[in-house]
Formats: structure tokens, C-alpha cells, sequence
């Protein structure tokens, strides 16, 4: 996990398709930062809909949500729109720089293709998130982070790709001005 000093350095380093550094965005306001697994994954498009589903209410809190993803912005701004996320804060990381800054590991064959996330990757298809090509790394692990003031205030690290992060839950921590 990042260090409190780092952690301003690295907000910088992250320029979302806005042209804005991270470390601004997260300046004027807090951000929830989704580390996204790759578009395929079904577990991706289910946190796409998720999100989309509760845009609203975590934006009336005042938060700005910003993904990271593993491919380039054209592709990334075509899936966001298959959810109406239209116009969607993000950041490309290819490399999977900033998913390692921030703690975030690749999988091992539990985490990934475990009876638990073969189990609710069934179900999910079965709610209509398909899956599709790899776009990025298939073993990265994603995660979310609640960024306020520059500094990250509440994590939630997937122990397996199945994990469902409660989102406005995470904000909780969050004390608006």
C-alpha cells in the first residue's frame, strides 16, 4: 500500500482522459477510485453496472468516481458507454503500474478460477454480464479506493475476482465540508 508520503506523488502521476491529475481531482473532492479486472471479465461488467446503477447516489454525496482500467481510452469510453457511464472519469494503465502502487496484486488459480468465482461467475452471467475478449491482464486483481484530501481514507482489496465491494459503504468514511 502506498505510503501517506507517496501517495500525493503517485495522485499526480495518474492523469485521467480529462487531462486532470488524480491528485487534483482528489483535491476538490473525494473520489472513489475503482481498479477495474479486464473488460471481459464478467465480474468487470457487473461492477460497470453496479456503479452505473448507483452513480447517482454516491455523486450526491459529492464523490467523483474515477476507474482504472488496463486498456486505451477509445476502447475503455466504449464499454463505459454499453453502461451509461458515457462520460466516465478514467485513467488507462496498461502496464499495471498504478494497480501495483496501490497494493493491487495479480491473482493466483484460487483467486481467479476457485469454485466460489466459478459459482457466482455462472450467476452473474446468468444476471446478463457475458463475458467477452481479454482486454488487459487476466491475473490482475482489481480494488477500490476512497481518496479525500489527497490522502486514501478506505480500501477494499478483492481477496477473490467474485468479491462485491459494497460502494456506499466504502464512502462512509467520508466527511464532507
Amino acid at each position: 500500500m502506498l505510503s501517506v508520503e507517496m501517495q500525493g506523488e503517485i495522485l499526480d502521476q495518474m492523469i485521467t482522459n480529462t487531462g486532470d491529475s488524480l491528485g487534483k481531482t482528489a483535491a476538490n473532492a473525494p473520489v472513489l477510485l475503482v481498479f477495474l479486472r479486464h473488460f471481459g471479465c464478467v465480474f468487470c461488467r457487473e461492477a460497470l453496472s453496479d456503479i452505473s446503477k448507483r452513480r447517482k447516489e454516491i455523486e450526491s454525496t459529492g464523490t467523483r468516481i474515477v476507474f482504472v482500467h488496463m486498456t486505451d481510452n477509445d476502447i475503455a469510453e466504449r464499454y463505459f458507454s454499453r453502461y451509461n457511464l458515457e462520460d466516465a472519469i478514467h485513467i488507462s494503465d496498461p502496464d499495471c503500474t498504478f494497480y501495483r502502487a496501490f497494493g493491487l496484486m495479480k491473482g493466483n488459480f484460487n483467486q481467479l478460477f476457485g469454485l466460489h468465482s466459478w459459482i457466482r461467475g455462472f450467476s452473474v452471467m446468468a444476471a446478463g454480464h457475458s463475458a467477452g475478449p481479454q482486454l488487459g491482464d487476466g491475473f490482475q486483481m482489481p480494488g477500490v479506493f476512497v481518496i479525500q484530501k489527497g490522502e486514501i481514507r478506505e480500501s477494499f482489496i478483492h481477496n477473490l475476482s467474485s468479491d462485491r465491494p459494497d460502494y456506499e459503504e466504502l464512502l462512509k468514511c467520508c466527511v464532507l465540508d
